[in-house]
């Protein structure tokens, strides 16, 4: 499908941006989302979803985001496969969007383009993703009551996730490369006052291993060298995200790559919202994306309203 003008273009076919357009044709706006890739964002690459309301059976990740764009497409919205590239700001008020297939132009854009969990690159990772290694302890803790597991990590996600972790598990090894944590000194005595957290200071991990699932991780001490193997069953990697948001050009203010935006999903810049994981937000999860989405459609359309009414 061809790239055209539109009072709403949404950037990113996740469960954010899927639900972004949903609201949007059901506020009456012309609506085009961009998606580079496959639609569905990270939802999408997940095995099994168990906490998003209303199913509680569980859900494939897949799923969830191909009956999000179903019912976006149901309503109106078009979906065109394009990547993009930049954004500036028009003579005429409007975003001119700069894709791989051409440039468009809307009266509002919203920002869905989500983050992507940073990864470790060790052998084992990628082939045991989904079957003992998570990048998400809230969505897949449930999955090893009462089993050993590691978090990787130092910050205050790697920790708070230890502490989650340690209510539902055997034991919690926390595996960092530094000989401090760089999480808040509160949750740090908060690990420390698990007995079943064990802190195992100037480490990486090497290597996940397993047959089916994991099995253990080989670590290694950064200042000696020495290999050691410790059995658990799921490692969660908690080494940060990182937010698509290059292709923004300083057009909205950021903190850390993320989005920086008020209640109303509002950036710095007049007309462009973001909803997701690519805001600056302490929780990400699909549920908050969506009341993201939500939020970010409606003065979305409220802004358009208001274009209209002055260039009128």
């Amino acid at each position: 499908m061809p790239l055209r003008d539109c009072e709403v273009a949404i950037v990113g076919a996740g469960v954010a941006g899927c639900t972004a357009a949903l609201y949007a044709r059901r506020f009456g706006l012309d609506t085009v989302v961009l998606e580079r890739a496959a639609p569905g964002g990270q939802t999408a690459t997940a095995a099994y979803i168990e906490n998003y309301p209303g199913f509680p059976e569980g859900i494939s990740g897949l799923d969830l985001a191909q009956a999000v764009m179903q019912q976006a497409k149901k309503f109106g919205a078009e979906c065109v496969s394009a990547e993009i590239m930049g954004i500036s700001r028009a003579e005429d008020g409007r975003w001119t969007l700069h894709t791989d297939q051409g440039d468009m132009k809307a009266i509002a854009v919203i920002v869905a383009t989500g983050a992507q969990p940073r990864k470790l690159g060790v052998p084992g990772e990628e082939e045991f993703a989904g079957r003992g290694v998570s990048y998400c302890a809230t969505c897949d803790g449930f999955f090893f009551r009462g089993q050993r597991v590691a978090v990787v990590g130092g910050g205050n996600t790697a920790v708070d996730e230890a502490v989650y972790l340690s209510d539902i598990c055997d034991r919690v090894y926390l595996i960092h490369r530094r000989d401090r944590l760089r999480a808040e000194k509160y949750l740090e005595d908060r690990a420390r006052s698990k007995p079943n957290v064990e802190i195992l200071w100037n480490s990486v991990v090497a290597e996940i291993r397993g047959r089916e699932a994991v099995e253990s991780v080989r670590i290694r001490n950064v200042h000696t060298g020495e290999d050691t193997v410790l059995a658990v069953q799921g490692v969660f990697i908690a080494i940060g995200h990182a937010p698509k948001t290059d292709w923004l050009c300083d057009c909205v203010e950021t903190r850390d790559g993320f989005i920086v935006t008020n209640e109303r999903m509002e950036t710095s810049a007049p007309g462009i919202f973001a909803a997701g994981d690519v805001r600056d937000t302490p929780v990400r999860q699909i549920t908050t994306a969506v009341g993201d989405a939500t939020v970010a459609a409606y003065f979305a359309y409220h802004y358009v309203d208001w274009f209209k009414t002055q260039h009128a």
